[in-house]
């Protein structure tokens, strides 16, 4: 479903903070020019971002559609988490990078580089041989993707004016329709006809015609220092505590995957990294939901983190469970990309604005309701088309919340904050994910999910337990529940 690119907090800045960055005005254009981002003077920087948002888009389709094979055939369904939540980890440590390097010298280094290290762990994952190996591809393609999530809304944040950004924002989530739709019928067929591999390494040639449009743009619109700025030092202290978080995450996960007394000791090393970290890179006040951004902050990792932790799971419950072909598995997830876009154009409409925390409470009521549905396909007499249905109002929902905490973050944030507040506010999303799969995977461990094989590919019935796959949903639909709540204190009074 559409990626989850989100945008700045208005914590305290630090020094490092606020001290250099671009300027974010974008470029004069003629009166009148500027009434929709297809206008002549943002109309190739547009189109190229959007370009590189569909093809991530398709990515992320293909290899929800393909990943039930991968695992199997590498023997490694009991770490199946892992192949998610590794590109998590690392996606961490490369928003805190990202948002510091686009703050000292522009989005455009972080953007190519971030693009590098997406196509080769592609390139690593589909020529893996063994599960770890794949894993480690999984976590170079998180490093790239963190430094290319945060440099694309440093983009949006400097060359676009305010009034534009909704509408680049339903883009963004609009760009998910086609491949929702065309991504799992060709990933699945890819993987039934040619293998699962190709899928992988099929993709990183796509992304040069996007980059070929877009580079050019934003080097001129988005780039280089704040005028009169000097140029600071990376921020070391942050740089340490972006590596405390991912390790802390990384060791949480492996404790979480591996339920025996001795995962005790990587589970406290895990937290005594963890905790401190995220209390220095997270806005003051957000694990008690403080009101504004703070909340704003928590709510994008409340409902990504139960979402993505659930929708993690859909494929494999569909393929072990009723028997469905990767194709079909994937293809029944295929409606929430029109729905998800279509909650994101609703958020962007001028007249809701008012009514923005309403929408945004709305959507968590869908996304826990769609999230607590889907295990009821495991009964064999309800009909495999209703978790389509019912997934596409949880993906409608999506879009109401996650567009519009982009827009929220964008709002109220200060031009020389924009590189650390979205680093910020994707480790919010990045954290919840990891930590909630690793959560929902030691679940499904525990309760036999595990025990998926090769074999067990069409048989109804086969493999794991249902209840290995409730015990993975159910959790996720309370925690999107607590989110409702937290959409009555992203204003500040």
């Amino acid at each position: 479903m559409p990626l989850t690119l989100t945008t700045m907090t208005t914590r305290e800045p630090s020094d490092a903070d606020v001290a250099d960055t671009a300027d974010t005005a974008p470029a004069p254009a003629e009166p009148g020019s500027e009434d929709s981002v297809l206008s002549r003077p943002y109309r190739a920087l547009s189109i190229g971002i959007v370009s590189v948002v569909l093809l991530i888009a398709f990515e992320a389709t293909a290899v929800g559609t393909a990943m039930p094979v991968a695992a199997r055939e590498l023997d490694g369904v009991s770490l199946y988490a892992f192949a998610f939540s590794a590109y998590f980890t690392t996606s961490l440590f490369g928003m805190v990078l990202a948002g510091q390097w686009s703050d000292r010298g522009g989005p455009l280094a972080s953007l190519t580089a971030g693009i590098g290290a997406f196509a080769a762990g592609l390139a690593l994952s589909g020529t893996a041989g063994v599960m770890w190996l794949f894993i480690l591809g999984r976590a170079v393609q998180g490093l790239g993707g963190g430094l290319v999530i945060v440099a694309l809304y440093v983009v949006v944040g400097r060359a676009y004016p305010e009034r534009l950004r909704p509408s680049i924002m339903a883009a963004f989530a609009a760009s998910w329709v086609i491949p929702s739709i065309v991504g799992p019928l060709a990933a699945g067929s890819v993987t039934e006809q040619l293998g699962w591999r190709w899928v992988f390494i099929g993709i990183p040639v796509l992304v040069v015609f996007p980059l070929a449009l877009a580079l050019p743009q934003i080097r001129r619109r988005a780039s280089g220092p704040t005028k009169g700025a000097v140029a600071a030092p990376f921020d070391q202290r942050r740089i340490r505590l972006a590596l405390g978080i991912s390790l802390g995450a990384g060791l949480l996960q492996y404790a979480a995957q591996d339920l025996r007394w001795l995962s005790a000791a990587p589970a406290v090393a895990g937290a005594a990294l963890l905790v401190p970290a995220v209390l220095g890179l997270l806005p003051r006040g957000t694990y008690r939901a403080a009101r504004g951004l703070p909340s704003v902050v928590l709510l994008r990792g409340v409902a990504a983190g139960s979402f993505i932790a659930a929708e993690s799971f859909v494929p494999l419950m569909l393929v072990t469970q009723r028997g469905l072909s990767p194709t079909l598995a994937g293809f029944s997830l295929a409606a929430g990309g029109g729905t998800w876009a279509l909650g994101s154009f609703v958020q962007s409409r001028a007249r809701v604005e008012p009514y923005r925390e309403r929408l945004m409470g709305l959507g968590m009521v869908l996304v826990a309701a769609a999230i607590a549905a889907a295990p009821s396909v495991l009964i064999d007499a309800v009909p495999v088309w209703t978790l389509a249905v019912t997934w596409a109002f949880g993906c409608f929902g999506m879009g109401l919340v996650i567009s519009s905490t982009s827009v929220l973050l964008l709002h109220l944030s200060a031009p020389e904050e924009a590189g650390a507040n979205s680093a910020a506010l994707q480790i919010s999303d990045g954290l919840s994910n990891v930590l909630l799969l690793s959560a929902g995977g030691a679940a499904f461990a525990a309760l036999g999910g595990g025990t998926v094989t090769h074999a067990a590919t069409t048989a109804s019935g086969a493999g794991a337990p249902p209840a290995a796959f409730a015990a993975v949903f159910l959790p996720m639909a309370g925690v999107a529940l607590a989110g409702a709540w937290v959409t009555t204190r992203v204003r500040e009074r």
